[in-house]
């Protein structure tokens, strides 16, 4: 499959609070660094940015972000803004607040409830805009997040949210955000062989939320990207379509649930390409199967 024939909306759509985007997205953070958002060495500037509008020109209309995804030159924010603004109409744009950074990049205390609407109007600033589309409460361990949602309740109700969701939760997390306002979307870690969010994704389906899975493609290296071999399974199946490990575990994601959006990040025009075809790869029953059966714990 060329570029040219790669569309992101080959997996379909889904609406998003009030907004229809196509299932493959786009994640920012690794936009800023070549392995752990806030360690590795900058990207190129112009080749960020040029990802960026190449993904909007093949149909990415749901973007990822966060002001704390920033390295020591380089902020998602920032070339999000300088590479898409004004925005197409159609762009959705989700951020997360929660954790806090320090100006040297070390991570401090999570935010209180008092403070998100600074961390809110930080985004707003860096963005460029008057409001954001989707703002993800990012869970940093606490047992109750009602308090944080009420907050940014109100700051929806004033009109700098459009649509609330959470990061990082367990169900009852969930039941306590929708008991507050309601929910769109649950970002959390779930991938072919992290499936320790099984149950969220059950939940976020029977109350038609979408669940946007994070690392799906990085597995247990997380931010700093693949760090062990592939899985035989995943190599078997990839072979057998003539494409990489990357699109066979995006495919294989993607159908886990019509209401499964995925937002894998890439500074890598190639790479692009590669995750956004992975929306028209037909996987059969059998290779299902076979992907299902991977044990997390195995290598």
């Amino acid at each position: 499959m060329t570029s040219e024939t790669v569309c992101a909306g080959a997996a379909g759509t889904w609406v998003l609070g009030d907004r229809t985007v196509n299932r493959i997205g786009f994640g920012a953070m690794r936009l800023t660094g070549s392995a752990a958002f806030h360690q590795g060495t900058p990207r190129d500037r112009g080749r960020s940015i040029r990802v960026l509008r190449r993904a909007v020109d093949l149909g990415v209309n749901h973007l990822d972000t966060a002001a704390f995804y920033f390295s020591r030159l380089r902020s998602a924010n920032e070339l999000i803004n300088s590479a898409l603004a004004p925005y197409p109409d159609d762009l959705v744009i989700a951020t997360k607040v929660g954790p806090v950074r320090d100006a040297s990049g070390e991570w401090t205390a999570p935010a209180r409830p008092d403070q998100l609407r600074g961390q809110v109007e930080e985004n707003l600033r860096q963005l460029g805009r008057d409001h954001l589309d989707v703002v993800n409460l990012r869970v940093m361990g606490q047992d109750s997040i009602s308090e944080d949602f009420g907050a940014l309740a109100e700051l929806r109700a004033a009109g700098l949210i459009r649509h609330l969701g959470i990061s990082n939760a367990r169900p009852a997390h969930l039941a306590q955000a929708r008991a507050v306002a309601p929910v769109v979307c649950v970002q959390n870690r779930y991938g072919v062989d992290a499936r320790a969010g099984a149950e969220m994704l059950r939940v976020c389906a029977a109350h038609g939320i979408a669940f946007v899975p994070f690392f799906s493609i990085a597995g247990e290296g997380r931010e700093a990207g693949a760090v062990r071999a592939e899985h035989a399974q995943v190599r078997t199946v990839a072979r057998a379509h003539g494409v990489s490990p990357s699109q066979v575990r995006l495919a294989w994601t993607l159908r886990q649930g019509k209401h499964v959006l995925a937002i894998p990040g890439t500074g890598n025009p190639d790479h692009l390409i590669d995750n956004l075809a992975a929306g028209a790869l037909d996987l059969t029953a059998e290779e299902v199967g076979l992907l299902d059966a991977i044990d997390s714990a195995a290598p």
